[in-house]
């Protein structure tokens, strides 16, 4: 236990403070739990959905094959589509004779592979497994194709579902290839920086993000269509040798391998990993004397026993020189399938191999028991990812297949995402009225991130090729020199130091202008650099791909946040999870392509055409529709017509009659503003907050509760009927006159005024209205008209005016409004209904709501009207938690305590204002949205919703009661939740 605690001390300690004792204790029952799991047994990863036929099929061919197809089985060569065809015949001729079980593809092109695929395939007696080492994408092997971030990129993210969806992609391109397994991914821990072959390859040192990220990137190609393989077990991160060339030695007693190196291979096996690849490692702990790749003890006591793994065991390369050296062993072939591995990777010489192997089966040095273990476990993998079918080349549409605007889009995120600020006392973002001093070191171009700095701000290049002399003399007049480190971006493997000249050109300049180093290379090079403590603003990068110099400008220019964290100890002072984050201003909402937002541009266009049958089936005369994503709007769109008699076509900038939308667009921001400041506090009582409430039924409903609808008030109160004659239903002279009056003041129409009498009598019926008989979820208008009340009585200003005044202005908004008709043109506003029951005529720039008609257009419930636009602005300021642009409206904190849904036990779904998701489904939104996310609908046809989990903003307006309320067939079509649905189909990630 003593062993464990020291353990998870090293190990995240530096992301977590663990001086406290109930924070070790936590970790410690972590890990214990997760090998209590692994105790109770792991899934077979190689069983398909209908084991019985794969059973039958693996059964039934294994009888068939005579013993050299068997051992030949176990064998996977190296193909190479860019050598031809002279090569492509001696691969076929090796199929022929030896019966290959499988192919791992290397270098050359994607439709050369293809086609090779489908031919070699045709020439095999048993389909081939097909394989390739694509660990950041085919790009690895075949040129034409973008490649995805290393690793340590991607663990600076801490981003699981990133690494998902870019395991997903990398797995969809390899089953376009015909690929079956993907060797990735690299679970290794990187922790010595001196290693030649890991490096960038790990996703970090710490084995549980290490794990985590493995799991993500695993998941991800499984979902894609292809096999994984968790690599290079035991673990080959902590050594400065290369496998490739020389055998490396694992110099840990066996506690720290199994509490450290071990650990991410265990999490894997438990997740369902396909296959597992051995290395050629010295690990005197495990073997003495005997590397991992042919070590009983290392395969099969503690791969396959210990850690109870069922998949494929796969040995490294075995032409690699950390194998072809290995001595007093004979055959490295034979000594590998002995040990327990299934497929042997890469033979240096097959004829010889297979001869070995065939030798020895006839001298008994391993049973038809053994070879059928292996040979069924291949046949297994091979059923499981449709080698029993045909194989279908469908050789069209291939590229653009494998190069998608999903992928391009991932790779930005993922560059962007893994921005780590080490440093960061310069002030950021930078100005634009300053001039900056700017200077490129490393041998490779920096052009992207030059030129996006040089469109923003001032910058003055100081030459690298001159001495560190002359940079420093043409330097002297900036107080601020931005900094860039370039090295090759072209495999994990390249040179990423500082030369000599460049730390001390680093350490000079550090000593008299504030220096802004942004560094394109694995985080390891600060580690050597003498200039660390003195330079002010330090930015990772990790490569240097265009996507990471851009990412890098606009993070040093406000325009995104810098979220990473570093996935490896570079210094003493930067321990693995380091990182300065910076949240930039609050967005705005400004316009944007969809692939910036990571959104399919194609699937969008199924919404156009739901809108056009939308019209086509006259649910509404025409709408207005808009989404945004990361406060950016990708899609906008007006449909149809203000009526039917299609004389006006809808336009963006035209308002609507919000109807419900009212209540959390206007009165709650004012509520929530009210509760932060201890105005109206939510679990206070309605008779303490305003003597109006303290001798009514209402005196003991809690603020909260009746924003939740839970307070046991009724629906609402058609109080305009009493306004209106019993027999003819005209409006009351009474209460109405057709033009203003000293009297009656109030607009409620066209030429029609109410009296003040009518609006006292009706709060009056507010009120006094009853109370359900039981407590329980109930729907009602009244609370937020009693909120109305509540807030204008302690600020003693009407709440057309305290919406100008405390949201509306301080945002901005330019379209949304109570009383359109003195703020918009008559034409610009779409009218709502014809009322024959009410007001007997064209409703249009006057609300629809009756209540709210007898407040003048001014209500609680309902009143504001405006465009899909500033409906989604202040959307956006709630997904901002209170912010938007400069202003700030409330606090974080307020927003939360709104947010939640205080009864859903008691089958409640509304949040303290909000609209909330349905458990289970149904309700506003469709199934499976994030709980967290919020929003409402409006009688007239309007919806608005957030979801703080994809950051989609969606807003639909309509006029679906035009002419009458009585078409419902916008509600009953659920076209609103459909077209979100739509949305979020559209989602790359």
């Amino acid at each position: 236990m003593k062993a464990i605690g020291k353990f998870l001390q090293h190990r995240v300690g530096t992301l977590v403070s663990l001086k406290s004792k109930a924070m070790r204790f936590l970790l410690i029952i972590v890990f214990l739990l997760s090998n209590v799991v692994l105790a109770q047994g792991t899934p077979d990863p190689l069983l398909a959905k209908d084991v019985k036929a794969q059973n039958q099929w693996v059964d039934s061919l294994y009888k068939t094959m005579p013993l050299e197809e068997k051992i030949g089985q176990l064998f996977m060569v190296m193909v190479f589509s860019e050598k031809g065809e002279a090569h492509y015949q001696a691969i076929e001729e090796q199929i022929a004779t030896y019966h290959l079980g499988g192919l791992i593809f290397s270098l050359g092109g994607p439709q050369a592979q293809r086609n090779w695929t489908e031919r070699l395939q045709k020439k095999a007696k048993v389909p081939l497994l097909i394989g390739m080492d694509a660990e950041w994408g085919v790009a690895m092997r075949l040129d034409s194709v973008p490649a995805f971030p290393w690793n340590m990129t991607l663990g600076a993210t801490r981003d699981k579902k990133l690494v998902a969806a870019i395991g997903q992609r990398i797995g969809e391109q390899a089953h376009r290839l015909g690929v079956h397994i993907n060797f990735a991914p690299s679970v290794d821990l990187n922790t010595n920086p001196k290693n030649p072959i890991i490096g960038n390859r790990a996703f970090g040192e710490d084995p549980i993000q290490v794990a985590e990220m493995g799991k993500a990137f695993m998941q991800g190609m499984h979902t894609g269509g292809v096999l994984s393989s968790a690599k290079h077990f035991p673990g080959h991160g902590d050594t400065s040798k290369d496998s490739h060339y020389d055998l490396p030695v694992i110099q840990f007693d066996r506690q720290r391998l199994e509490n450290v190196e071990l650990y991410p291979f265990k999490e894997m096996i438990q997740a369902g990993v396909s296959s597992v690849m051995v290395a050629h490692l010295n690990v005197p702990a495990l073997d003495e004397g005997t590397p991992s790749s042919t070590s009983k003890v290392i395969v099969q006591e503690q791969l396959k026993k210990a850690l109870d793994f069922k998949g494929l065991i796969i040995t490294d390369a075995l032409n690699m020189g950390a194998a072809t050296e290995l001595k007093g062993i004979g055959s490295v072939d034979l000594a590998a399938f002995l040990a327990g591995n299934d497929i042997l990777l890469i033979p240096n010489d097959i004829k010889k191999a297979v001869r070995r192997l065939t030798r020895a089966y006839k001298q008994g040095k391993f049973s038809e028991e053994r070879l059928a273990h292996s040979v069924k476990k291949i046949l297994k993998a091979k059923y499981k990812v449709g080698l029993h079918h045909d194989f279908e080349a469908a050789p069209e549409n291939l590229m653009s297949e494998l190069v998608t605007p999903k992928d391009h889009y991932l790779i930005q995120t993922a560059h962007e995402k893994a921005l780590t600020l080490l440093k960061g006392e310069a002030e950021l973002p930078l100005g634009k009225d300053t001039t900056y001093g700017f200077l490129s070191l490393g041998d490779d171009d920096g052009t992207p991130f030059r030129t996006a700095l040089q469109n923003e701000i001032k910058l003055v290049p100081l030459a690298a090729k001159q001495s560190n002399a002359e940079i420093l003399e043409a330097a002297k007049p900036y107080k601020k020199i931005i900094v860039g480190f370039h090295r090759s971006n072209a495999n994990p493997w390249k040179a990423s130091r500082f030369s000599a000249k460049e730390k001390g050109l680093l350490t000079a300049l550090s000593a008299k202008h504030e220096v802004i180093l942004n560094v394109f290379v694995k985080p390891y090079a600060l580690s050597s650099l003498p200039a660390l403590p003195q330079i002010k603003t330090i930015l990772v990068g990790y490569q240097n791909h265009a996507s990471a110099q851009g990412g890098a400008a606009k993070a040093l220019l406000g325009k995104i946040d810098i979220q990473g964290q570093l996935p490896v100890t570079i210094h003493h002072d930067f321990p693995v999870g380091s990182g300065i984050k910076v949240h930039q201003l609050p967005k705005k909402l400004e316009k944007a392509s969809p692939i910036e937002v990571g959104m399919d541009k194609d699937k969008l266009q199924e919404i156009n055409a739901l809108g056009n049958q939308i019209i086509d089936s006259m649910m509404t005369p025409g709408f207005q529709i808009l989404a945004s994503r990361y406060g950016k709007i990708f899609y906008q769109g007006a449909f149809g017509y203000h009526t039917y008699k299609q004389e006006r076509k809808v336009k963006n900038t035209d308002v609507y009659d919000l109807a419900s939308l009212t209540k959390i667009l206007a009165t709650l921001p004012l509520g929530m503003q009210a509760h932060e400041t201890g105005v109206l506090p939510l679990e206070k009582q309605l008779g303490t907050l305003s003597p109006l409430f303290k001798e009514s039924n209402k005196a003991d409903i809690v603020l909260q509760d009746m924003l939740s609808h839970h307070a046991g008030l009724v629906a609402w109160i058609p109080f305009y009927e009493h306004t209106l004659k019993m027999k003819s239903g005209k409006l009351h002279r009474k209460y109405y006159r057709n033009r203003r009056t000293k009297q009656y003041t109030i607009p409620v129409a066209k030429k029609v005024f109410a009296h003040p009498r009518a609006v006292a009598e009706q709060e009056k019926a507010l009120l006094a209205s009853p109370l359900l008989d039981s407590l329980r979820y109930k729907y009602s208008d009244l609370g937020f008209l009693f909120y109305q009340t509540l807030l204008e009585e302690k600020y003693s200003l009407p709440l057309d005016q305290l919406f100008n005044e405390r949201i509306k202005n301080p945002m901005g908004l330019k379209h949304i409004t109570f009383r359109p008709l003195s703020v918009f043109p008559k034409e610009n506003i779409v009218p709502s209904e014809e009322d024959n029951y009410f007001r007997k005529q064209k409703l249009q720039g006057y609300v629809h709501d009756m209540a709210a008609a007898l407040k003048g257009g001014v209500a609680g419930h309902a009143g504001l009207f405006g465009n899909a636009e500033d409906v989604a602005k202040l959307m956006q300021m709630y997904l901002q938690k209170g912010q938007y642009g400069e202003a700030t409206l409330f606090s974080p904190a307020t927003f939360d305590r709104f947010n939640q849904c205080l009864f859903c036990a008691e089958n409640n779904r509304r949040g303290i204002g909000f609209d909330k998701p349905q458990a289970g489904g149904g309700g506003m939104t469709f199934e499976g949205i994030s709980p967290e996310s919020f929003g409402h609908g409006g009688f007239t046809g309007t919806y608005a919703w957030a979801d703080p989990e994809t950051q989609i903003v969606f807003v639909f307006l309509s006029n679906r009661t035009f002419p009458s309320a009585e078409n419902r067939k916008l509600i009953t079509e659920n076209i609103r939740t459909r077209m979100q649905a739509l949305l979020y189909e559209a989602i790359l990630y």
